[in-house]
């Protein structure tokens, strides 16, 4: 039985990085070398995304993957 689990936090949290460094959608579809509109799903909460993606997402921003995911306030990293 596969459970998904659904993280709000990451969503918003995804955006509000992105938007505070004034990058696009596109920009980020790029970084992450995807389609537009697969990073448009990643970002509205539709899909999972690889544990890599996760990765490259909070070095890129310099925040825990704790703080991306909604579990934490504290965004740097230890």
């Amino acid at each position: 039985m596969t459970r998904e689990i659904i993280l709000p936090g990451f969503s918003a949290k995804l955006k509000e990085l992105r938007k505070a460094r004034n990058l696009t959608q596109k920009n980020m579809a790029e970084l992450l070398q995807c389609t537009v509109r697969y990073y448009q799903m990643i970002e509205y909460g539709q899909i999972n995304i690889p544990v890599s993606t996760l990765l490259i997402l909070a070095n890129y921003f310099g925040v825990s993957i704790d703080y991306l995911l909604g579990f934490s306030d504290r965004r740097k990293r230890r």
